[in-house]
């Protein structure tokens, strides 16, 4: 495993994560969580990402009860999570102080740990104030909830904002940012963040580095039957990919699948070792619903060196004009 620093901090994450988004809960239970986790671990995986509204919570609380479990040492993992969307209540929603402490407590709690080593604020939140959010992020450090603070999908404008208030008033600045990343998503990070890394030292944690599964080549020709997307409450996604946005990219697809073969690695290999081919990224953020999966994706590692400047070429030919649709919906 390659460890990499998170910005320009003294934090060292594995290039590659393990993250529960979509799996835990409601595509599998705690055995197959255990084994996905346990194969992530022993590859060198120290950084496990989830959030308060992922499952509902539930994917804390099985996250919690599989770390328990193992008996791992603490200090050995980097674990996160992201406060957003707690609940229906008025105030279980967005980045006030209220719901930021108790967000963050009701997380823990679910997770069985004392502190996360990162907090993200999982959207930008227009209804309140970004200096009542440093603040309240300021008091979950002091308080040795968490260790790092972040954002995930803020624009670089906001991301300033937040780093230029904590800076005048003598709080932590925001760290890392969670931002979508990948062949067909890539103008964030590429390009807007780009001043960020140098300026503030900001790291990236991405995720969806497969673009949903596109990226993996399995909906090339169709939707296969065990897929998440017949999963209930994944009707959005469905239609992203059914759509005509989503067919180009699938057409896309079918130009990178000859390229993958011809340098002998997977699809879903070469989607991985493209993003961490970025000096830009901290750590990719990997799911899957079975530890095969999770054996699958650590072979990513190899494959980097595979993507010579000829190849990565020979991808921007296959990339070039691509379509991009912004899409976003609650818990990701």
């Amino acid at each position: 495993m390659e460890y990499r620093y998170l910005g320009k901090s003294g934090l060292r994450i594995s290039a590659l994560s393990f993250g529960s988004w979509v799996t835990f809960h409601d595509q599998i239970g705690e055995d197959i969580a255990y084994q996905c986790m346990k194969e992530a671990y022993d590859a060198g995986v120290n950084f496990f990402d989830n959030a308060e509204v992922y499952a509902n919570g539930q994917s804390e609380v099985l996250m919690g009860k599989v770390l328990k479990k193992t008996g791992w040492k603490r200090s050995d993992l980097v674990l996160s999570t992201k406060i957003f969307w707690g609940g229906e209540g008025p105030n279980d929603k967005g980045l006030s102080r209220k719901h930021i402490v108790e967000g963050t407590n009701a997380a823990l709690k679910r997770l069985e740990t004392d502190y996360v080593d990162l907090i993200f604020c999982h959207r930008p939140d227009v209804h309140t104030p970004i200096e009542e959010t440093v603040r309240a992020m300021n008091q979950v450090i002091d308080q040795g909830k968490a260790f790092y603070w972040g954002t995930s999908e803020w624009t670089a404008t906001q991301i300033m904002e937040a780093y230029g208030i904590a800076r005048r008033e003598n709080l932590i600045p925001p760290l890392m940012e969670q931002p979508e990343y990948n062949m067909f998503r890539r103008d964030k990070v590429e390009k807007e963040y780009l001043p960020l890394y140098e300026e503030i030292g900001l790291g990236t944690t991405i995720w969806s580095p497969l673009a949903s599964g596109l990226l993996t080549g399995k909906y090339v020709d169709g939707i296969p039957k065990e897929s998440r997307l017949n999963l209930e409450g994944y009707d959005w996604l469905r239609d992203w990919i059914l759509n005509e946005d989503g067919q180009k990219k699938n057409a896309k697809v079918k130009g990178l699948i000859p390229i993958a073969k011809e340098i002998g690695v997977t699809m879903p290999e070469l989607a991985l070792a493209w993003c961490l081919k970025n000096p830009n990224v901290s750590t990719v953020i990997t799911g899957a619903s079975n530890p095969e999966q999770v054996k699958q994706n650590m072979k990513a590692l190899d494959a980097v060196k595979k993507l010579t400047d000829d190849v990565l070429l020979k991808l921007d030919e296959v990339l070039a004009n691509k379509p991009e649709q912004e899409y976003d919906q609650r818990g990701e």
